[in-house]
């Protein structure tokens, strides 16, 4: 590549665009765009081949080479993102066709009904945390393995994807194991500085027990600016678990390992259900698991599109289904997804 004049590099970088193009037209799953980005995008793509040859560029050559490179990689970038959500839209209308017809003759009961507790709860975080500035998202419950696992710095064969033993689809797409699968596109849509949280359903396929449910409820948050540091999460959690309970509430961080994050940490509360003493709800340690945080890693920031030379920001995993159990005194986490209305008719003046 060595003497490559700016037209030649122009020429190979549309010969790529075209190629990427071409594959793009075919791309029929998830699974099928997820090889494509890895082919162009990832460490030994395409693209990253163009960067490695840029050495042999000449110096005065050197920045108008790069701008052309970096300009084919935005394309394909932004075309990837197109085309994964258009397939998600295809699959949701899919869902929809194939849905059962409602009948709107059927009876209807007159009895009122309540909301949930964790609707509850969800609401009163949502509403604290916009009043400190953040924004309140939401995503999809199906999503694709890049940004479930290898956008959070979870790449293939990663020992870290044991932790979370995952539904997939048919499709190649799979049920989203975490919150923070909603992280790299808050990165993208808001750029930095940004507050934002975002609610959902979690799914895992483990065992349950009074504490555990292979379906569950969090709500991810995540702050990034310039000089972010440990004390601001501390704060803001602090904050917001003083205004649930309101009362000051006691709190640990234990160390952590999460990919996503470095350093990574724990964020326990006494159990307001036993005092601390002990009982089945926390494992008779006296504390509950409420809040895995930390610092964003680099590697997600870069993902996201964010320098973090210039910006840093944490991140937390907010239990709701087990800050629900907490508030309202709720001993087994099974109650919760039962379906009975002895217990969940209670909420009916929350």
């Amino acid at each position: 590549m060595a003497g490559e004049t700016d037209c030649s590099m122009l020429e190979t970088t549309q010969k790529i665009r075209e190629k990427f193009s071409s594959l793009l037209s075919e791309v029929k799953s998830s699974a099928d765009l997820d090889a494509l980005r890895i082919e162009f995008l990832g460490k030994k793509g395409q693209i990253a081949a163009l960067m490695t040859n840029l050495k042999d560029v000449a110096a005065d050559r050197k920045k108008e080479a790069g701008r052309i490179i970096n300009e084919a990689k935005q394309f394909i970038e932004e075309k990837l993102r197109e085309k994964n959500d258009e397939l998600i839209a295809l699959e949701e209308k899919r869902q929809i066709d194939a849905a059962e017809v409602y009948d709107d003759t059927l009876p209807v009961d007159p009895g009122l009904g309540s909301y949930h507790p964790i609707t509850l709860i969800q609401r009163e975080v949502e509403e604290i945390f916009s009043s400190m500035g953040f924004y309140v998202e939401d995503y999809s419950e199906i999503v694709d393995d890049y940004h479930c696992f290898e956008a959070l710095n979870i790449p293939k064969h990663h020992p870290a994807r044991d932790m979370q033993d995952t539904y997939y689809l048919d499709n190649g797409q799979l049920l989203k194991t975490h919150t923070s699968a909603a992280q790299n596109y808050i990165m993208r849509k808001y750029g930095a500085p940004v507050r934002a949280v975002f609610p959902g359903r979690c799914f895992r396929n483990e065992s349950t027990d009074a504490c555990h449910e292979n379906t569950f409820f969090q709500l991810e948050g995540i702050m990034i600016d310039r000089d972010i540091s440990i004390s601001n999460l501390i704060y803001f959690m602090k904050t917001m678990l003083s205004e649930v309970f309101k009362q000051d509430i006691t709190v640990r961080l234990r160390p952590g390992f999460f990919p996503f994050v470095e350093p990574g940490f724990e964020l326990d509360i006494k159990c307001t259900i036993c005092g601390g003493v002990g009982c089945p709800s926390c494992k008779n340690s006296g504390w509950l698991e409420l809040c895995p945080c930390g610092m964003i890693h680099p590697n997600v920031l870069r993902a996201g599109g964010i320098d973090p030379e210039e910006y840093t920001g944490f991140a937390f995993g907010l239990g709701l289904t087990r800050l629900a159990m907490m508030k309202y005194g709720i001993k087994d986490i099974r109650v919760l997804n039962s379906g009975n209305l002895r217990a969940l008719s209670q909420f009916i003046d929350g």
